[in-house]
């Protein structure tokens, strides 16, 4: 009997993992038609634009939106709210004003949930009745307008969990409160830099169970969000394969996450971070509406319980082994002393005047043996000798210099420009 139960238990597994996989390869290839597409450019879309997204739900009898409560500088904050089931979920996008890949993938997920006649019907109708969700995308829209990480009052809102110095901070205490949630989402974006534990790749996305201690004890309600993961982290791997990483889960007793957790919502945090040739996140934008999209379906019908939390140790943990550019085997000169040299080089954003574009300003990281680190992108200057451009003379490298330089040898000449390699 007890080899039975445990063969059952497997299929019931094996099925679950198939059902989803299914599942998330058809929101794969249908996301196209629920995208939005006023929406393409991260710093372009503002509050203003935000808002006639939001007041044409109004018109759908599946949602209820109401303004939660006003930034520090008087934009309105909403609520949508699907479903009239148990259990309550709420999640939240742009905290931080310069991260907005999943508030464009809340948008894509209002138009999924908004059609109908199209093989998804199914999922609407279990979420619909399975599940109450609550939206609120942009929660700091003074920061977005901006494009800064914190609020109009320069604070960090994820650091005001306890002080609840800012109204936004208030409100989304408020809401964790008043409609209990069994699982919060609590949406970023995270350097593109990131590596997936010490190899040489990039991590697009990255989850984490956030801890609600300084012992970092699991206990139910961490254990729930680590099955979550573990099911989102399956599924995005078909698509993302080993780009996907675990942030670190060190206490941090002034953090959304942390207490949210510590009050009793299983708080899954999702942090999208850099894909090759994808500067606006439209491709992480989409693995955002697989992961939440297929999480929902989870929680609505209970199967994240199939899951097994040791699997969510298993994801490799967030590392900073990445520059943008590292140039290797460099040669330079100082006091008429010649060395190899590699060179680590990150390109900045700076904002423009009103904040909806940018330039980058490049800056010289590191230098010298760089072997145990990555470039996103990578040459092999073979002894090519560094020289200022005007001059013509040896580079004495400074950190935090701008990268603009000349590589010649007898093989190959490059020129980098402003951190740009050009051949």
């Amino acid at each position: 009997m007890k080899h039975l139960l445990l063969v059952v238990s497997f299929f019931c597994m094996s099925e679950t993992i198939i059902a989803q996989s299914n599942l998330a390869q058809r929101l794969f290839d249908a996301h196209d038609l629920f995208r939005e597409k006023s929406v393409n450019v991260r710093r372009e879309f503002k509050h203003r634009h935000l808002v006639p997204l939001i007041e044409r739900l109004k018109t759908s009898p599946n949602f209820a939106v109401s303004e939660a409560g006003k930034s520090f500088e008087g934009r309105g904050i909403y609520q949508i709210k699907y479903g009239k089931g148990a259990p309550p979920v709420l999640l939240w996008s742009q905290m931080h004003g310069d991260e907005a890949t999943a508030t464009m993938a809340l948008l894509d997920i209002f138009n999924f949930l908004n059609a109908s006649g199209d093989g998804f019907d199914d999922l609407r109708k279990k979420l619909l009745e399975k599940s109450t969700l609550y939206f609120v995308p942009m929660l700091n829209p003074d920061g977005v307008e901006r494009w800064q990480r914190r609020t109009a009052q320069e604070i960090d809102m994820n650091r005001d969990a306890v002080r609840l110095q800012c109204p936004e901070s208030k409100l989304l205490k408020n809401l964790q409160q008043t409609l209990k949630p069994l699982v919060g989402f609590n949406l970023h974006d995270q350097s593109p830099r990131y590596s997936v534990g010490n190899s040489k790749e990039v991590a697009a996305i990255s989850f984490l169970a956030t801890a609600y201690n300084e012992e970092r004890t699991i206990n139910s309600v961490r254990e729930r969000a680590m099955q979550l993961i573990v099911g989102m982290n399956r599924d995005l791997q078909k698509y993302i394969p080993n780009q996907v990483a675990r942030y670190s889960d060190e206490f941090e007793p002034r953090a959304f996450g942390d207490n949210i957790a510590k009050w009793g919502t299983s708080l899954v945090l999702i942090e999208s971070g850099g894909y090759k040739n994808d500067p606006e996140k439209q491709y992480l934008r989409k693995m955002n509406f697989i992961a939440i999209l297929t999480a929902l379906e989870a929680i609505a019908d209970g199967t994240y319980t199939r899951q097994n939390r040791n699997d969510y140790e298993k994801i490799p943990q967030n590392e900073k082994n990445h520059f943008d550019l590292i140039i290797r085997n460099a040669r330079t000169e100082l006091n008429g002393v010649s060395y190899t040299v590699d060179v680590a080089i990150n390109r900045n954003e700076s904002n423009n005047a009103d904040a909806t574009g940018f330039s980058y300003r490049s800056s010289v990281e590191d230098f010298g043996d760089l072997s145990v680190f990555y470039g996103i992108e990578e040459i092999d200057a073979q002894g090519a000798q560094l020289l200022d451009p005007k001059s013509g003379k040896p580079v004495v490298l400074k950190l935090g210099d701008r990268a603009n330089f000349e590589l010649r040898s007898d093989k190959k000449n490059w020129k980098v420009d402003n951190g740009f390699l050009k051949n």
